[in-house]
């Protein structure tokens, strides 16, 4: 893949359904046109964040992205080789979260065409208790969106079943039907702005009182999850041109253009909507189509059914561009001999880790039981806890470890992003209401995984049980891409 494809693909795992659903949660989140303050807090520290992932994968631009990253910094015969381990375990279920989320978000979506779409079947509450940690809490239900995103992962599934260079040419085709859609919308929006209604603010709404900072935490959690996939063309190394150079620029490029894109159109609308009627609509079921609501208002109900089917499309494009940078990472920890051994199947006629696709759509398919706004919450707090925080603060420590391993790209400010990113999280976890649900997930999540590990580490003589490595486990940056480009040609 070129440069061209890889901004496609990271923008197609950014925009999904996030930003046409999401916008009613920020408002309400913070009770006014102030919510924009997410927008643009979580805009920065995207930046700042993809400074770091620029960085780290100039140096090693190898298929798994983080996984090798990880191992790098926290040394890949000891820690590193834990830490890299429990990075693929947790997103043996983040990324099916994610996925989850993009097929949730267009079943949503297409309760505007059927309101009887969103009625439940059944509806179940489990609850229990850890030891230390307290209760958990989740709940499932089951109804017709729950079939309709269920089949939306199949589909990709089946999509993706086949070889890189004709999913290059599907991403194209899926890609022209969201930035139509963004456009769209963005130009319906500005064409009907009123600047006092989108720039009416309610009374003490800068005020920096506690409720201040814990809708702004709660406003940028939402905002977090909608610029989320800058990342992802980091997961599939060595399938990008000149990796070393493109994928930075993938990187930035789509962070900032997205950047825009969505602080443009969510101030557009709340010029077109007021944002008291947003804060009530959140508390209905209209919240999931309030972008199809507006086009209606606009231009009329044909616009309104229009940019539904647009934005089911975009939603679409989004699950399938998540599981096909996915589907590489657990491929690349098994080649490694750093997890499930099964994972490093190649399909043997199109070659390309089946297996690993196959794994991560049927845990997705799983996670389409749960609500969205829960499967949003843990999906940030896991990959924050157990991926985010790890490599920000990693960055830094690679840089005093290794001096002299080769940068083709280096963070600009450095050490600054990686500290602006770091703290951003860090404000992001504790600043909501209600915050240890999630944590006390990602926590149970972090133990099981650690068992797990050290298990499999005392049955093979490991670290930190004994010497002996698995294939590859001791070998330099430079060697390990060597010995993945020389098991996968694709």
């Amino acid at each position: 893949m070129g440069l061209r494809t890889a901004v496609m693909l990271n923008m197609l795992d950014m925009v999904g359904v996030g930003p046409f659903i999401t916008l009613t949660l920020i408002i309400g989140a913070m009770g006014g046109p102030q919510a924009m303050l997410g927008w643009v807090f979580g805009a920065l520290f995207a930046v700042c964040d993809g400074l770091v992932c620029s960085e780290l994968a100039a140096s090693m631009p190898n298929a798994g992205g983080s996984y090798y990253y990880l191992k790098e910094i926290y040394g890949p015969t000891k820690l590193g080789r834990l830490i890299s381990f429990l990075f693929i375990w947790q997103l043996s279920f983040s990324a099916p979260l994610s996925i989850a989320s993009g097929a949730i978000g267009l079943a949503h979506y297409s309760s505007y065409f059927a309101h009887d779409l969103n009625r439940q079947f059944a509806k179940h509450a489990f609850q229990g208790s850890v030891p230390l940690l307290g209760g958990l809490q989740a709940s499932t239900s089951f109804g017709p969106e729950t079939v309709l995103a269920i089949g939306t992962v199949l589909l990709a599934v089946f999509l993706l079943y086949r070889r890189i260079t004709a999913i290059e040419r599907l991403s194209g085709v899926l890609s022209t039907g969201v930035f139509f859609a963004l456009g769209w919308i963005i130009f319906a929006a500005l064409t009907h702005f009123n600047a006092k209604m989108a720039f009416s603010f309610p009374a003490n709404a800068f005020r920096l009182s506690p409720e201040f900072f814990t809708g702004l935490g709660a406003a940028m959690l939402v905002a977090t999850y909608d610029y989320w996939g800058y990342y992802n063309v980091c997961y599939l190394g060595e399938e990008i041109k000149q990796p070393e150079k493109n994928i930075p620029r993938a990187v930035l490029i789509s962070i900032v253009v997205i950047a825009i894109t969505y602080i443009t159109m969510n101030i557009s609308v709340i010029g077109v909507i007021p944002w008291q009627e947003l804060v009530q609509t959140a508390k209905s079921d209209t919240r999931f189509y309030v972008m199809s609501a507006m086009m209606q208002r606009v231009y009329g109900a044909w616009a309104g059914k229009l940019i539904t089917i647009l934005i089911i499309w975009t939603a679409f494009a989004s699950v399938f561009s998540l599981l096909l940078g996915y589907s590489r990472v657990p491929y690349a920890a098994a080649l490694d001999g750093n997890y499930f051994s099964v994972f490093a199947r190649l399909h043997r006629k199109h070659n390309f880790p089946h297996i690993s696709l196959l794994a991560l759509g049927m845990v997705a398919v799983v996670f389409c039981f749960f609500s969205l706004a829960d499967v949003i919450a843990a999906l940030v707090v896991i990959r924050i806890l157990l991926q985010f925080l790890l490599q920000a603060t990693g960055a830094i420590v690679l840089r005093i470890r290794r001096p002299d391993l080769p940068r083709p790209f280096r963070m600009w400010l450095y050490p600054l992003p990686a500290l602006i990113a770091s703290c951003g999280f860090v404000y992001i976890l504790f600043s909501r209401p209600n915050f240890l649900k999630e944590i006390r997930y990602a926590i149970v999540l972090l133990v099981i995984g650690l068992a797990i590990y050290l298990v499999r580490s005392a049955a093979r003589s490991e670290w930190p049980f004994g010497n002996r490595l698995a294939d590859h486990a001791g070998s330099s940056v430079a060697a390990s891409s060597r010995d993945v480009t020389s098991d996968v040609q694709y």
